[in-house]
């Protein structure tokens, strides 16, 4: 007793499905995650250049690149996210060197780099200043550049 059963032919008139709603960024968010994020991959890149001992400009271009992502991620197409990446970019940057000077001068002179990172900061940063070479300047270039090239094409 089989049944011949002809299901029955689509509905070429069928509705289409809406689009999804546009997402809309949390700007205040993505100042405050995309600044941590410098801070973190800032000390990150510190801490690789003070272990081996040698500047990385990849590394610098990571620092931007993760900002930028955690920025539009979080923010959508706000169009100031590039220059904010970038700027917060140049701030992780700073903050890995000033690391990397403040662990070698506490391997050398045996101050502790809490002491370094606080109560002596700015001795430390005048140090950095007064020492800084032109190839510190370029990472802190590509850095600033990959987060704003980062941002500008992710949040379009």
């Amino acid at each position: 007793m089989s049944q011949n059963f002809t299901p029955p032919a689509p509905n070429s008139y069928s509705p289409v499905a809406a689009p999804a709603p546009a997402r809309r960024g949390n700007f205040g968010l993505a100042v405050l995650a995309a600044a941590g994020t410098a801070l973190v991959a800032g000390a990150a890149y510190g801490g690789i250049m003070s272990a081996i001992s040698f500047q990385i400009g990849y590394l610098a271009a990571g620092v931007g690149l993760a900002v930028a992502l955690v920025a539009v991620r979080l923010g959508g197409r706000n169009p100031v996210l590039p220059v904010l990446s970038a700027v917060l970019a140049l701030a992780g940057v700073y903050v890995g060197y000033v690391l990397d000077v403040a662990l070698n001068v506490s391997e050398h002179e045996g101050i502790p780099v809490s002491e370094l990172l606080t109560t002596e900061l700015v001795k430390l940063n005048r140090f950095y200043i007064d020492n800084i070479d032109p190839i510190s300047i370029l990472f802190y270039a590509i850095g600033a550049y990959a987060a704003f090239q980062t941002a500008r094409k992710a949040g379009h």
